[in-house]
């Protein structure tokens, strides 16, 4: 038996042993799970419905069609949907695409936000101008973003129309709603390298002039100087800006319906859609697919690039000399 309960009831002293009683007894009188509410709330009686009056081990309880987030369950219960949606095509699918966005979406972010912040990390005439005009997405709608781009890539839209201005196609090409959900990565990046390049920028911003000068002067080259000392010191702020990425492109909505693939359909798609069909329990189970995934993605992502990058990182040239000498056995 598994008891959900929120966190602000007071139980009797013989509540617990009660309701597991009583469950057990109906049902085996029954035959069937239950799913039993142990708080009877006044806004069930506003209705005038039937029921039916059931006496538990020392109490009465009676029949419903509705309750709160408390409520004691049996295991069967709660794997019968999950039984369902594993052996679905149509969830298998879902859960591969969903990670398949957040992921690229995430790394596309941080592999252009870093050079950008590289560059605009000393000032200089015209980088305040440029920094608020790429920082400037963050302010955009996804909505108005999404139905933006769509004009843009539209069977006769502008890039369409430029194509064939500059004699690279013969006839307009069929951008919108791409089975590999380019269009939708595309959308994703253009909104989330923003939020990246301002975490990245802030982090790098910090890092001394004095520090990488006394690497220069060591003999370091600009490739050991990046990722030796820059990344290290900047890693609190580039896995915190690929966990938020991460979580919020893997379960997004909004780029999805509007310029995603039509033949599949993202986590949050399908909740949508077993919720409109009236398939609550379906719907719940894949939101708590979306918690569930987002939580380990996220601490997939910061254990990844701490062991990438931490010094002395999987690039770094400490670290390729030391698997050289384990692969050729000198020291």
């Amino acid at each position: 038996l598994i008891y959900f309960v929120e966190d602000d009831y007071i139980h009797s002293i013989h509540a617990i042993k009660e309701m597991i009683l009583t469950y057990e007894k109906l049902s085996s009188m029954l035959k069937s799970e239950l799913i039993l509410c142990p708080a009877d709330y006044p806004y069930l009686y506003s209705e005038i419905d039937n029921t039916k009056i059931f006496l538990g081990d020392k109490s009465h309880w009676r029949s419903i069609k509705e309750t709160l987030c408390t409520f004691l369950m049996s295991k069967q219960m709660v794997i019968k949907y999950w039984d369902k949606l594993f052996a679905r095509k149509s969830y298998n699918r879902s859960v591969q695409y969903s990670l398949y966005i957040g992921t690229f979406s995430t790394i596309f972010s941080i592999l252009i936000a870093y050079p950008i912040a590289l560059w605009l990390r000393k000032p200089f005439r015209g980088s305040l101008l440029i920094s608020s005009i790429l920082k400037a997405p963050l302010l955009v709608h996804g909505l108005v973003a999404a139905f933006l781009f769509l004009n843009v890539i539209e069977y006769h839209g502008l890039v369409n129309q430029l194509l064939q201005y500059l004699n690279f196609t013969d006839q307009p090409i069929r951008m919108r709603n791409d089975r590999n959900a380019f269009g939708v990565l595309f959308l994703q990046t253009w909104k989330n390298m923003p939020f990246a390049l301002l975490l990245l920028a802030g982090a790098l911003q910090s890092i001394s002039d004095d520090t990488l000068d006394a690497a220069r002067d060591l003999g370091a080259s600009l490739y050991r100087r990046f990722i030796d000392i820059i990344i290290p010191l900047t890693i609190s702020a580039m896995t915190a800006a690929a966990i938020i990425i991460f979580i919020g492109a893997f379960a997004d909505f909004t780029f999805q319906k509007i310029a995603g693939p039509r033949n599949t359909f993202s986590l949050s798609q399908l909740m949508v859609d077993y919720r409109g069909r009236g398939k609550w329990n379906e719907a719940a189970t894949v939101g708590v697919t979306l918690i569930v995934l987002s939580f380990f993605g996220a601490v997939l992502v910061a254990f990844i690039i701490n062991k990438l990058f931490k010094y002395p990182g999987w690039f770094s040239p400490v670290k390729m000399k030391n698997i050289q000498s384990i692969i050729t056995g000198k020291k």
